[in-house]
């Protein structure tokens, strides 16, 4: 799962601005996602994606996971499969964490704390700080363990829940980079948001020696592999798209914030070379999983398997989405809720858009003046919010409200006095 990348920024999604040759052709081999959505921000999508539940059931706050929660790596490693995970954490400062919630072994950034992710990175292996000076790359390293991991367990089942440090910002150089320099230090070194070019074509390149060490070991046809971004692009990335620039809306819950690709590949399962165009959700990566390795799914979920899909048949596609988005970053109880189907979209709010002619939301439409078709959609999308009327328990509110009360309050910056 690469970190702050939308459904544009593949080639074979209809991408223009980058180079991902190892994403194509890991499409051209499974299946081409058209339509999955997922949370507008970081956090939020990781929680909806490990856990199968809509952020209005389980949600607290920014960079937190709820230790009352199960996680899809919990379910598959019940089912006798090995668990790993590598790459950004940034759900919970408690050392245990990464066991708690399932995960046998652990290379991650920003775990018990934050140091810089690329040049000259830290990075905590199972617990165990690790800073790295001699002009090492975070995302590599990252990858090392990935390799050494599928290595170590060939011979038996095996999870790996790679969420990639690339390509969020600082956009610094990578070591193909013409402007890289191995004794750069910290994240305010040679910013620039040219170098996010540089940055997908490290995260394809990654990606490739994952696909090409299943091959080397010789289980790649047995292998399930899935890729996804956890968000749309940062908005200061504009990409050529479908002919035509197109602006990243991380943050955002237009289409530009949660539309990202999702490419899987199965050779022994999946007939090569498909499309499908049903809605997918972050939800539905759980159930998804867990059919896949035999795990049991808990009751309360709220994802729908895609797996049918990914074998070629009908499966049970979705109808709808539905978002609950409140990040939680500081004191904000800002909400933005809404459902949608391919074409419209209804807030809890009351905005209603047609997106294939408003695809941005500048112009909501009245629910009270539409006629036809959009009328009907309208309030099919209103009976699905009806459903989650209740479904935020008041007490998370609480808690968060609580926690923000608890929390000391910043120290003044300091001045600096002009000579």
């Amino acid at each position: 799962m690469a970190d702050d990348f939308g459904y544009e920024c593949v080639t074979a999604n209809g991408g223009q601005s980058y180079q991902t040759p190892n994403l194509d052709r890991l499409a051209a081999a499974g299946v081409r996602f058209e339509h999955c959505h997922v949370q507008p921000l970081c956090t939020p999508t990781r929680v909806q994606l490990m856990t199968g539940r809509y952020n209005a059931r389980n949600y607290l706050q920014f960079g937190t996971l709820m230790r009352s929660e199960t996680t899809f790596a919990q379910l598959v490693k019940q089912a006798g499969y090995a668990t790993g995970i590598c790459g950004k954490w940034q759900l919970g400062r408690e050392e245990d964490s990464p066991q708690h919630f399932g995960f046998d072994e652990a290379c991650l950034w920003q775990h018990t704390r934050r140091p810089p992710r690329y040049a000259n990175c830290g990075l905590e292996y199972d617990g165990v700080e690790k800073d790295f000076n001699d002009g090492q790359y975070g995302p590599e390293l990252v990858n090392d363990f990935a390799l050494d991991f599928i290595t170590r367990h060939k011979d038996r089942p095996f999870f790996l829940y790679y969420p990639m440090i690339l390509t969020h910002d600082p956009f610094q150089p990578t070591p193909d980079s013409p402007d890289w320099d191995p004794k750069a230090i910290g994240e305010q070194v040679n910013r620039d948001v040219k170098h996010f070019a540089d940055m997908t074509a490290w995260t394809d390149k990654m990606i490739g020696r994952v696909n090409a060490k299943l091959g080397e070991l010789g289980i790649r046809d047995k292998t399930l592999l899935m890729f996804l971004g956890d968000n749309g692009t940062h908005g200061s990335v504009t990409s050529r798209f479908q002919g035509s620039d197109y602006r990243g809306g991380k943050g955002r819950t237009t289409r530009r914030g949660t539309h990202v690709p999702l490419i899987v590949s199965w050779p022994a399962a999946i007939q090569a070379g498909r499309v499908c165009g049903d809605l997918i959700s972050s939800a539905d990566f759980l159930p998804t999983i867990c059919e896949a390795a035999g795990a049991s799914v808990p009751a309360g979920i709220d994802g729908v398997s895609f797996l049918p899909q990914l074998r070629g048949e009908r499966g049970t596609p979705r109808q709808w989405l539905y978002c609950w988005y409140s990040p939680r970053q500081r004191a904000d109880l800002t909400v933005r809720e809404f459902a949608a189907d391919h074409q419209y979209k209804l807030y809890r709010d009351g905005r209603f858009f047609d997106l294939t002619a408003d695809a941005d939301e500048a112009t909501p439409q009245e629910v009270a003046r539409l006629e036809g078709e959009a009328a009907a959609a309208a309030k099919k999308l209103q009976t699905v919010l009806d459903q989650f009327q209740d479904a935020r328990p008041a007490e998370l509110d609480r808690q968060f409200q609580q926690s923000v009360k608890d929390k000391p309050a910043p120290k003044p910056k300091k001045r600096k006095r002009k000579p």
